[in-house]
């Protein structure tokens, strides 16, 4: 393989980018048009759904039902200001980095890295987390959880990921839309059994502002934000599919806005009548939560609990497998970019990034057996904020900057709309160090040795020609032409 080391202006962040041979770029395809924009929508769903499976249920320990009910809607606003600013972004520059290649155009390769990486934490931990979900469930129906379970799963969902990402996100939406149903049956179950005060079971404390409605005080408001982040962590994967969709400019929005519609009407109805039903305390602390809730007002086992313990496994994969496909895109992107080794970026005969599904799947399996679903989720949702501030940044960036870059979707509110999920998102951010602060230190850990390989290696051998590099570079031609 040829390679020339270019100059680059002292602009991009002291980078050195190098060209490739076309040998390269063939060896670093992805399947084109596997995606239109109905698929996005279950991809996006997809990526959540396992959220309200478990997982959120553990912000009624911080909260109260008060304090979650609050934290969501404040993450809920995030998540929708958000949906609607990355719409905009992706059908600017519709490319597989995703958030990496938003902020490389706004802010250069240091921009886009440290949003790549941010990333890349949220996606390779996230799996990890619901494979702990995945064996609470498989424990509760078969007898069997624990190591391997974790392990059978990522064997086969990255062996399906292998064999290429049309046949992948196609499996994929029909998991999918089985979990959805079960969750619509869930919740018709439940409301016979709503009571308001099931809500306001959790006895108050004496932390300031502690109240029936919250019982943990103000600051369970701000400790219960990373688990309301949990019903919709990872939505905004859906533009890492730019390379493989019909028609990016089009669908991407379509697919990220009509996803998040559906995730809003799920948490706000599971939120209401599973501890509605149930009681916030019987659920706060559970790894299957809406199975117990229908074994308790239920007076135990039923048909319906089985089915949406059977099916309720079906949503944990869905997003299991589709966080997989949006790890693996990420890494491709940033690999193939030279932020990270190249040879992770290589594609097999099925235009699968083998080494970029299998070299995280390995470190998220040694993390889920921690079986600390609830801590994983904290650094998940560490890398997510990180990414969620500089994307938003970078909306705003470009709005005053770039306002003559063409849009074919625009933000309903402008800078107005993205300022609003940025700052959100700062506070989030924050809201972990409530929880378990050695946890996120650990995560910031982890950051910091992402960017000293950056630092002291990788940004000297980027990788020129590849589509969000390009992208930037026409950009820059066409300033300097001004």
């Amino acid at each position: 393989m040829s390679k020339e080391t270019l100059a680059t202006p002292a602009s991009a962040g002291g980078v050195e980018t190098e060209a490739v041979s076309a040998d390269y770029f063939a060896s670093r395809q992805l399947k084109q048009g596997a995606a239109g924009w109905i698929l996005l929508i279950g991809l996006g769903v997809a990526y959540v759904i396992s959220g309200d499976y478990a997982g959120w249920n553990f912000g009624l320990a911080q909260g109260g039902w008060g304090g979650m009910f609050v934290a969501t809607l404040l993450m809920a606003t995030m998540y929708l200001c958000m949906c609607f600013s990355l719409a905009e972004l992706s059908s600017m520059i519709p490319t597989a980095g995703g958030g990496y290649g938003f902020t490389r155009t706004a802010f250069g390769p240091w921009g886009g890295f440290l949003t790549g990486t941010a990333i890349l934490i949220e996606y390779a931990i996230a799996p990890a987390a619901i494979a702990c979900f995945i064996g609470a469930y498989c424990e509760s129906l078969f007898g069997i959880g624990g190591w391997v379970v974790y392990l059978a799963f990522y064997v086969v969902f990255i062996g399906i990921h292998v064999l290429g990402a049309g046949e992948a996100l196609k499996l994929m939406f029909v998991i999918t839309a089985v979990a959805a149903i079960a969750l619509g049956v869930f919740i018709v179950a439940m409301v016979p059994h709503f009571q308001l005060a099931n809500l306001f079971d959790i006895p108050a404390t004496e932390a300031t502002g502690a109240s029936t409605f919250l019982p943990f005080g103000y600051l369970g408001i701000w400790a219960a934000l990373p688990y309301a982040i949990w019903f919709f962590l990872a939505v905004e994967g859906v533009p890492l599919a730019a390379e493989e969709t019909k028609n990016p400019k089009r669908d991407l929005p379509r697919g990220l806005i009509g996803a998040m519609l559906v995730l809003l009407a799920f948490a706000g109805l599971i939120l209401l009548v599973g501890p509605g039903g149930a009681g916030a305390q019987a659920l706060m602390a559970s790894g299957n939560p809406l199975v117990e809730a229908l074994e308790k007002v239920y007076g135990g086992s039923t048909w319906m609990s089985q089915f949406v313990n059977l099916v309720g496994l079906a949503g944990l994969v869905a997003s299991f497998f589709s966080i997989i496909y949006a790890y693996s895109r990420q890494i491709f992107a940033l690999s193939r970019a030279g932020y990270l080794p190249r040879s992770l970026s290589l594609t097999n005969r099925n235009k699968a990034p083998v080494l970029a599904l299998i070299v995280p799947g390995i470190i998220g399996f040694g993390l889920s057996l921690s079986g600390q679903g609830d801590l994983l989720i904290l650094v998940a949702v560490f890398g997510a904020t990180i990414s969620y501030v500089l994307m938003m940044a970078a909306h705003i960036t470009l709005r005053i900057r770039r306002p003559d870059m063409p849009r074919p979707y625009r933000t309903p509110g402008g800078v107005l709309t993205s300022s609003v999920a940025l700052v959100l998102a700062a506070v989030a951010l924050v809201a972990g160090f409530l929880v378990d602060p050695r946890v996120v230190i650990g995560a910031a850990v982890i950051y910091a040795l992402f960017i000293a390989y950056f630092a002291l290696y990788s940004r000297h051998h980027l990788v020129s020609g590849t589509p969000e590099e390009e992208f930037a570079a026409i950009q820059a031609a066409e300033r300097s032409l001004r």
